[in-house]
């Protein structure tokens, strides 16, 4: 079975988000299916599609996140000079210098700067060190990375 991997931050916010519907979201969604299937005529009740269509996506939810779970990998950012999950890496390019967090595909938000260890750009960073020379080839073309800085979580 594949593993997913996670930060410790990123395991946590996934705990925390189980928490949140199992506690929260599915009871909600069980009371605005009993409140619409009391409305009457469930053939004509658009509240009560809609609300049994909302049951579901919670449940799905809770199902996909079992799942990340039970086969996640916490991957804890060890004391290695190299770039690895976990590290905060900053780095020149085109004379700019950008800091970016190298996470679980699960934790990735690019507007976040934080980059999963899949994408381009993170994959090419895994395991390189400091002052290493990368040139990665991106949708937009190929860009040169110099890494300036890591720091680990």
């Amino acid at each position: 079975m594949k593993k997913f991997q996670f930060t410790p931050d990123g395991f946590k916010k996934l705990e925390l988000e189980y928490a949140d519907l199992l506690k929260t979201k599915r009871p909600a969604a069980v009371t605005r299916l009993a409140k619409a299937r009391s409305m009457g005529d469930l053939s004509e009740n658009s509240e009560y599609s809609a609300a049994k269509e909302g049951l579901a996506f919670v449940e799905g939810r809770i199902k996909e996140v079992e799942e990340l779970m039970k086969n996640a990998q916490v991957i804890d950012a060890k004391l290695t000079d190299g770039i690895e999950i976990g590290s905060e890496v900053t780095v020149e390019k085109d004379g700019n210098h950008e800091t970016y967090y190298i996470v679980g595909e699960f934790e990735a938000d690019p507007m976040a700067k934080k980059l999963s260890a899949t994408s381009p750009i993170g994959s090419a960073l895994l395991g390189k060190k400091l002052g290493d020379t990368v040139e990665i080839n991106v949708p937009v073309g190929t860009h040169k990375y110099i890494i300036k800085e890591i720091k680990k979580a």
